[in-house]
């Protein structure tokens, strides 16, 4: 077996040709080596090499994506071979125990678990990703490091950018031992491979619980019981990457860690906040290598984009962006700073916190402290000689009432509310105690939105709708005999049958009417049905457009926003 010549059969069944195999075997490659490096520098497709020595060795490919695993067996085979040897067992009929494998070379691996399990093994070969994503299905993120079982190099994965120090107390030692730095790390990487935008460490009456916010939505993220002996380790080891004081656990602390990922530069803001059973942690993920900010491929349909892109290159006035917090406010404001950035104009921001860093922006991070609050910092900016001004929020009455003073004096201010929707941003204002007449002569527009989830492209099926499945306000005319799209769930999007979100929009557009109203103090339903009249389209209406353009689904529509009361 051991001298098995893996390139003369992969010669035989076409996978390699004679120059590629001569060349392998110019560097003295032979066996199981050329054979992974065959594989390894793209030269053969693994399921094909896979197969074609599986074959000469009476060995079946299975492919895991679609494999039932005995989890009892999974259970009670020994780890450390999991990990050693890149083995999964899959099921067990008497004394027979199937075992995948993506190796099928290593005799000694096969021999090892035999003897380990007492059992007659029965290989048969996968691919080594889906035996990869097994194991961390099925025994969690972390699990090797749980068991000791480290690799002897050093870890190229995740690099901090900043050193960090220990306090030299028991509990700081013990979170730099290197079994702790490295499941921490796995949990970051993990995070960032996922496409997470949080991370959720819970301490409970069971032990710590991780979870991962995934286009909006929090999944659990396995992790083995044993991680619970690490739990304040855990804690303490990201607290001092983050430079907070790990012996406090009486009071909420925030701070901030700055790493690589992949050799992407990676950002985290992390909240501390001691819950009855421990601490509790909560990371944002801010991935700035894959940021990008486009105004043109947020998602706007090309009417409601047209009109936002003449209210942003206005000459003076506040251009208002609201929405809940996560639903993409900071990208569609930094993609209009981008968009109308240029040597002519002068543009400042004041921000809490500063996510992403902008070439040609002059950006302020608040530090409410020492007193650099949103207002205290919009008076001095306007000392600066600004055209354009981005307020982090609009939280309070002076800052408010800064901002109204900035647009007046001939600055185009831009910034965020917390209102559900676009017309409820004036009451918003006015209750902070702002005149009324102040609010409608600088109001320009007021842009409401919420980030829906997009279907799978991979594995999103056509569906024709019945009448009552669906809200008595979809436009059943757009549809035109169309079919609607649902989600199934595939490899491609972990099962979930979303993948990434796109943005849905309400733009209010301040008109002579809505000023008028906007002045007298009317409700913010009289405000909505003058915006109606004028053209405008509610959040629902735009994900409706999107579900009938097969962009996403009924259900995504019906769990984000709120039916339309037009009457």
């Amino acid at each position: 077996m051991l001298n098995f010549d893996a390139g003369e059969i992969l010669l035989q069944r076409g996978l390699l040709d004679q120059e590629q195999l001569n060349e392998l075997r110019a560097q003295a490659l032979g066996g199981r080596e050329l054979f992974s490096t065959a594989i390894d520098r793209g030269l053969v497709e693994e399921e094909a090499a896979l197969r074609a020595v599986g074959d000469v060795l009476g060995m079946e490919f299975v492919d895991l994506r679609n494999a039932d695993v005995d989890l009892n067996v999974v259970k009670n085979f020994p780890q450390k071979l999991i990990y050693r040897h890149s083995l999964f067992p899959l099921s067990r009929v008497n004394g027979s125990l199937t075992l995948a494998t993506s190796d099928p070379l290593d005799v000694y691996a096969l021999d090892e678990a035999s003897a380990a399990t007492g059992l007659s093994i029965v290989p048969v070969v996968s691919e080594k990703a889906e035996i990869a994503r097994l194991m961390k299905k099925h025994l969690g993120v972390g699990s090797e490091t749980v068991e000791g079982l480290m690799a002897a190099r050093e870890d190229d994965e995740i690099q901090l950018l900043e050193d960090i120090e220990s306090d030299g107390s028991e509990l700081g030692e013990m979170a730099q031992q290197a079994s702790v730095v490295r499941l921490v790390n796995e949990i970051l990487v993990e995070a960032v491979d996922s496409r997470a935008s949080d991370v959720h460490i819970e301490s409970q009456s069971t032990g710590i619980v991780v979870r991962y916010r995934i286009d909006g939505i929090l999944h659990d993220q396995p992790v083995p019981p044993e991680i619970n002996r690490f739990q304040a380790a855990i804690i303490s080891r990201l607290k001092i990457m983050a430079r907070l004081n790990i012996a406090e656990k009486r009071l909420p602390q925030d701070g901030r860690i700055k790493l690589k990922v992949h050799g992407r530069e990676i950002d985290i803001r992390l909240s501390a906040i001691p819950m009855i059973h421990g601490e509790s942690l909560v990371m944002r993920i801010l991935d700035k290598g894959s940021m990008k900010f486009d105004l043109q491929g947020l998602g706007m349909d090309p009417h409601t984009y047209g009109i936002f892109s003449q209210l942003i290159r206005l000459p003076h006035g506040i251009v208002l962006v609201t929405g809940p917090t996560g639903s993409g406010k900071t990208t569609t404001l930094y993609s209009s700073l981008l968009e109308i950035r240029s040597p002519e104009n002068k543009i400042i921001t004041t921000e809490d916190p500063v996510e992403y860093q902008l070439d040609g922006i002059n950006q302020i991070q608040v530090h409410s402290k020492i007193g650099l609050t949103f207002a205290a910092s919009l008076r001095s900016i306007l000392r600066h000689d600004p055209d354009i001004v981005l307020v982090g929020e609009i939280r309070d009455a002076e800052t408010a009432e800064n901002a109204i003073q900035a647009s007046l004096t001939g600055h185009l201010v831009f910034s965020t509310l917390h209102t559900n929707d676009a017309a409820g941003a004036f009451t918003r204002i006015v209750d902070m105690g702002i005149e009324p007449f102040l609010v409608s002569s600088t109001v320009e527009g007021i842009m409401a939105q919420r980030l829906l989830r997009k279907l799978c492209p991979a594995c999103k099926v056509p569906y024709t709708p019945a009448n009552e499945d669906i809200p008595s306000d979809f436009p059943w005319e757009k549809l035109a005999g169309q079919p609607l799209y649902r989600n199934v769930g595939c490899r491609n999007c972990r099962n979930v049958g979303y993948a990434g979100r796109m943005g849905i929009y309400e733009l209010l557009v301040t008109n002579e009417e809505i000023k008028t109203l906007a002045h007298d103090r009317v409700s913010t339903w009289e405000i909505k049905q003058a915006a109606l009249k004028a053209g405008m389209r509610t959040l629902r209406m735009d994900a409706w457009d999107k579900a009938i353009e097969g962009r996403t689904s009924v259900e995504e529509v019906i769990r984000v926003t709120k039916g339309d009361r037009l009457s």
